[in-house]
Order: structure tokens, then C-alpha cells, then sequence
């Protein structure tokens, strides 16, 4: 099989391009350039996709002895996941970015390029499986055996489709000092090479500020749940709903207990604060419904709305009508959770299996 390795200059990408090799595919390693500033260079371990990355990813290409290219990538990037950051965030909702990266750059630009060389699969490092057990014997992702780093949740929006032409070989792994220690015995450099973490576009940690310099000030009123003015903040983008810190407020609550923010309405620059109860939901609503296969009403499955969070209980309630180009995914969970955030993914589980993933819309 004709495989494009993802090679993104890390470990993990590294060793899965060399097991693809190793299995005998004809793999071809690229690295996706997605800055627009050619100089930018990693800070400690934040960031990914530097000058630094593509160099790493070329060494290791030759090592592993594969032919290797940079694909430029970064006008993609920046209007699919750059742009779309801002304006979610400027429509006071919390997008996940590297869910965004991995739609519509690693499993849509990256994918429609290789289909068109004539490629047959896509291969990157992600932690995540892949099995046949889906309807009909349909390919279908399932959650990485090293729970710690499994990405099945970013990886969901991808849909039915391209994971039939993607190859996840890290999945098996149980740790990640497993895959440096193959990355060491196979002489790979990147063995001891840091993860990159937080928003790549956002090497210096500080969302903030990044927002606040492409957005701009637009300032406005910190409200409490009755409507009393306790302060005012230099933009709702500033915000997310369960946000405890940088209120910009001086007064406690009455009770003294801590206040979180509960509501973003970019319309009236209004932010509304709370108690912690006012978060909590057992109901979520969805919109955007991508399936892995066909979803019925009183489904019991898991449902996850964070990467790095737990997947909890959950029944669902209504579902799209079938060839329906919208509608509502609605999901009653078994116990409440708080913070949920319009923007933010919802993926469904049965055990480790994605069964679909969709955004969520307002609390229901």
C-alpha cells in the first residue's frame, strides 16, 4: 500500500512512519509547514510545526530511509483553524483547535492532497486505534490502549470515511515510554525530543493576550445572575464559561463562595457570573452531527465534551432525522457535569468505540 506519513518532527510520528515502513509500505514522509512565520522556533515544549520540527522530521525521515518534502500548508491553516479560533471566540463560544487542526488540515487538506498523488492512506502518531467492527465490517476508531495520551476524542470530527484511509500505529502501545524506547533502538534522535502542548499557534502560552491582540478591546459589563454590574472587563473573547480567575472583579459573592462565569453574550459585551451550581447541566444539546454509524433515541453510550476528560453515562434523547442536512443531537447524561461551553466537541462512545461527535450548542 502508497502511504503519506504526517511526520511532524516528533517521536511519535517518527516511529509510526518507520512501523509503516517496517510493515512494508511504500511510505512517503511529509512534514505540513503551518506558520506563516518561516522563523518561529519552539519555546521549551510549547508549540509544534517550528523550523525546528521540519528539521527533526527530515533527519528522521533519512534515517528510517524514506523519501521526505515539506508541504506548505499554512494559508490552510490559518483560515481553517487560525480564523476560526477567533471567530468562535469572538461569538463567545470555546472552540478546540487541534480538533479544528486535525479536520480540516491532517484529515481533509492532507487527505485530498494524498488522494490526489495517488496515495492510499494517511499515517500520523496519533494515539488511537483502528479496527474492523464497525456496521458491516466497517473500519472504526477506537480509544488508544495508553488511555493518558489517547486522541480518539480529537480525531472523531474525521469521520467514517477517512478513518478507512488512515493508519494509526501507535495504538497499541500501552505507554509513551514504549514508543521512545523503540524510537531509541531504531537510532531515531527524537527519542528524548519534549511533547508539545497548549495552542501551537500560541507558542507562548498566553490565550489571552492572542486573542486580545487580533481581536482587539471591545469592553463591557461583568454582571452577576440578578443583573447587578460588579464590574467591567476589555472584551467577552477574554472568556469561557467555568472560568474561576482573572474576573476582573473586587467584591466576593454574599456567601463568600466562589463565583465562575456562567454566561458570554458578545451581542451586549455582557459576562454573567455565578454560583458553581448554575454550570452544572444533565442535558447537552449538539449540532454539526458527524456519525460513524446510525445513532437511535434511548442509545445508552459515554459522553465526553474535554480531550483530557472523563467520559460520563449517558442516554440519548433525539437524534437528526435521517438524510437530514441539520438537526439536534440531544443526550441526557446520568449524572450533571459543569462548564459545558457552547463550541465545544461532544463525542459519544460505546466502551473504547466512537460512535459520533457533534458541537455543542447552548446548554439544553
Amino acid at each position: 500500500m502508497k502511504v503519506l506519513a504526517a511526520m511532524s518532527g516528533g517521536v511519535d510520528s517518527a516511529v509510526a512512519a518507520a512501523r509503516a515502513a517496517e510493515a512494508g509500505h511504500e511510505v512517503v514522509g511529509v512534514h505540513m509547514a503551518l506558520s506563516k512565520n518561516r522563523d518561529q522556533t519552539r519555546s521549551g515544549s510549547r508549540g509544534c510545526c517550528t523550523v525546528e520540527d521540519a528539521s527533526d522530521a527530515r533527519r528522521a525521515a533519512e534515517k528510517i530511509g524514506i523519501p521526505y518534502y515539506v508541504w506548505d500548508l499554512s494559508d490552510d491553516f490559518h483560515d481553517l483553524v487560525v480564523e476560526d479560533f477567533l471567530s468562535e471566540y469572538a461569538a463567545g463560544r470555546t472552540p478546540n483547535p487541534c480538533v479544528r487542526c486535525n479536520e480540516r488540515i491532517k484529515f481533509a487538506s492532507l487527505l485530498e492532497r494524498a488522494t490526489v498523488l495517488g496515495f492510499d492512506a494517511v499515517c500520523t502518531g496519533h494515539y488511537a486505534s483502528i479496527r474492523t467492527d464497525g456496521p458491516d465490517g466497517a473500519p472504526s476508531l477506537h480509544r488508544s490502549r495508553n488511555m493518558a495520551k489517547d486522541q480518539s476524542y480529537v480525531l472523531a470530527v474525521m469521520g467514517p470515511d477517512a478513518v478507512g484511509r488512515s493508519l494509526f500505529p501507535l495504538g497499541e502501545y500501552e505507554t509513551k515510554d514504549e514508543v521512545r524506547a523503540e524510537a531509541r533502538t531504531r537510532g531515531l534522535g527524537v527519542s528524548t525530543k519534549p511533547d508539545s502542548y497548549d495552542i501551537c499557534f500560541v507558542a507562548d502560552g498566553d490565550t489571552r493576550g492572542f486573542l486580545e491582540r487580533h481581536l482587539g478591546e471591545a469592553p463591557g459589563e461583568v454582571l452577576d445572575a440578578d443583573g447587578q454590574v460588579l464590574g467591567t472587563h476589555r472584551g467577552t473573547h477574554g472568556f469561557t464559561i467555568g472560568q474561576r480567575k482573572g474576573l476582573g472583579i473586587q467584591q466576593p459573592a454574599p456567601d463568600g463562595a466562589p463565583r465562575y462565569v456562567v454566561d458570554i453574550d458578545p451581542s451586549s459585551r455582557q459576562v454573567v457570573i455565578g454560583a458553581a451550581e448554575l454550570l452544572s447541566t444533565r442535558e447537552l444539546r449538539a449540532t454539526d452531527v458527524i456519525s460513524f454509524e446510525p445513532l437511535e433515541a434511548g442509545r445508552r453510550v459515554h459522553a465526553q465534551i474535554r480531550a483530557h476528560g472523563e467520559a460520563t453515562p449517558a442516554r440519548i434523547l433525539e437524534v437528526p432525522a435521517a438524510g437530514a442536512a441539520d438537526g439536534s443531537l440531544r443526550v441526557e447524561l446520568s449524572t450533571p457535569i459543569r462548564g459545558v461551553a457552547p463550541g465545544q466537541t461532544l463525542v459519544l462512545y460505546d466502551a473504547d468505540r466512537v460512535l459520533a461527535a457533534a458541537t455543542l450548542e447552548r446548554r439544553a
